[in-house]
């Protein structure tokens, strides 16, 4: 049985600001790693975090969807195992934007919790750089 994330988070900002903030590759190293990551369908791109003592810092990803400003969707893998992430966009009007994640394909319920924890992390420092 595969296990399913999503969350919803409102920044104060613009749909544009938000696209930006995550398609491209030096906002994204900003708030979640280095990358070289483009918002092109088919793109190959690799996430590259601290490597620990049990994993090599590497997650590696493809883009699946791209439809500037409302969604973006990519495959990505740690190990064995792959995970699809989807990120709606949504104006809210007066100056809010809703990001809509949904992330699936968890194996167990501790790799679904770890992804809870690290996206809500990542989060916190998009919003520093949304302000900036």
């Amino acid at each position: 049985m595969s296990l399913s994330l999503s969350m919803n988070f409102q920044f104060t900002t613009t749909i544009e600001k938000l696209w930006s903030a995550i398609t491209d590759s030096n906002k994204l190293a900003k708030w979640i790693a280095e990358n070289d990551f483009k918002a092109e369908v088919g793109h190959r791109f690799q996430f590259r975090h601290q490597p620990s003592e049990w994993w090599d810092g590497i997650v590696n990803g493809e883009v699946l969807i791209v439809d500037e400003p409302n969604r973006l969707s990519y495959e990505w893998a740690v190990g064995q195992e792959k995970q699809t992430v989807t990120l709606t966009l949504q104006d809210l009007g007066d100056g809010k934007v809703n990001l809509h994640l949904e992330q699936t394909g968890f194996s167990n319920a501790q790799g679904l919790e770890g992804a809870k924890y690290g996206w809500s992390s990542w989060v916190v420092e998009l919003e520093k750089m949304l302000q900036q």
